[in-house]
Order: C-alpha cells, then structure tokens, then sequence
C-alpha cells in the first residue's frame, strides 16, 4: 500500500518562499501525493524543546491531544528566545499531532485539527484523514521533525519551514493489524512551509501548508 501526503499548495506564500533559502533553497526533487506525513530517523523520544506559547495562549481552551502509544515523536525544534517564533513552533507542532489523531481516531472532521487550522490547510488536513479512513489506516512508528525556520511578520502573521525524515513511520491497518513496512528513499524526507496568523487568544493558526518530497535540502 502507498504512503499518503497531504497535497501540495499551488504555491509558496512569500515569506515561506525566502525561508527556503535559508533552509537550503527550492530543490526539483520529486513530489508525490502518495505517501503520508510521518517519521523519524528512529529515536523513540517523545519531546519537543520548543517554549510554551504565551500567557493568553496558554489559557485558552486547547484541545488534548491523545495519541496512540506506538507512535512517538522528535522535534528538533530549539527555543529561539523570541516568544512569538516559539509560540510559532509550539502550534505547529500540536497541529502536526491534531491531525495524526483524527487519523488514529478516523475522524476527518476532529476537532482538534481544526483548532489549529483553517481555510486550505483545514481543507487538505480533512482530505488527508479521509484518505487514511477509506483505507482503515492509522500511522505508526516515529516521526522526526527538524531544521525548522520561522520569520513572525508585523502584521500577525508568519512563515515556517521545515523538514521531516519520514524513514520510519509506516501505515498500519485497522483491519488486520499489521504495519506496511516501506523501504527508506529519498522520498522519506519532506519539505514544509506554511504560512500561519495569530488569533485573538494568541494561538497560531495554520492558514496553508504545502509540501516538497525528496528535497535535497533535508538530506544534508
């Protein structure tokens, strides 16, 4: 069975455009919309060192986030020192984990991704979990995000890029139990950017994500 990705925007917003450069510069590595957004290079850790948001953010009515014990993750994504770039990074990442959990959970419509995003990022968030829901999927295994960069504009807005090393976290059916065990490629490693605003309560809302399979520039 082939892995599944979230589709890939039409374009790059500008800011995430110049963060590309930073990250290694636009890459004519393959794309492919049919492998999902996972995986790790194989730690078992669950951790992440990026900051709490801030204080009105933290007071909001988040959702929990509850996922399945065999999947596990690493984000290398250290603190900044700027608030907002770290509230930016600690979104992001209860975004990433909100959508694994609609899948665990075979909810297209769960709450809790649509917390942390909207417009074409809730929209190809909810295509993503319907894919895995028709195939009575989930994700297992341990995902690796890092070489994250983020710029927090002046208007409320920002950009984040990063990227994902996808080696081992697989498909597994809810059918039969077993886990779809794919060789590693250069198609392991994505590039994200998305582009984000901050709400009245201080929490980061995804607006759009796109992706880029195979770039050069998470392989270093």
């Amino acid at each position: 069975m082939k892995r599944r990705s979230l589709p890939v925007a039409a374009a790059l917003v500008a800011s995430a455009a110049l963060l590309l450069t930073a990250c290694g510069g636009d890459d004519s590595g393959s794309k492919d919309n049919d492998k999902i957004a996972g995986a790790d290079t194989g730690s078992e850790t669950s951790a992440s060192p990026t900051a709490s948001a801030s204080d009105s953010a933290a007071s909001a009515d988040r959702p929990k986030i509850e996922l399945p014990s065999d999947l596990t993750y690493t984000f290398e994504w250290p603190k900044t020192g700027d608030k907002d770039k770290d509230a930016v990074l600690n979104d992001s990442e209860q975004f990433i984990k909100a959508v694994d959990m609609a899948i665990a959970n075979q909810d297209p419509l769960d709450k809790a991704y649509q917390f942390y995003s909207e417009g074409e990022a809730a929209a190809g968030s909810q295509k993503f979990i319907q894919e895995f829901v028709d195939y009575k999927d989930r994700i297992t295994g341990a995902k690796h995000y890092f070489d994250a960069k983020v710029s927090v504009n002046g208007d409320g807005t920002a950009g984040l890029v990063y990227c994902e090393d996808q080696t081992k976290a697989y498909n597994k059916s809810l059918k039969t139990g077993k886990t779809d065990v794919t060789p590693a490629s250069k198609d392991s490693y994505v590039l994200y950017a998305s582009r984000l605003r901050v709400d009245k309560n201080g929490i980061w809302i995804t607006e759009t994500l796109t992706s880029q399979r195979g770039s050069s520039a998470c392989q270093s």
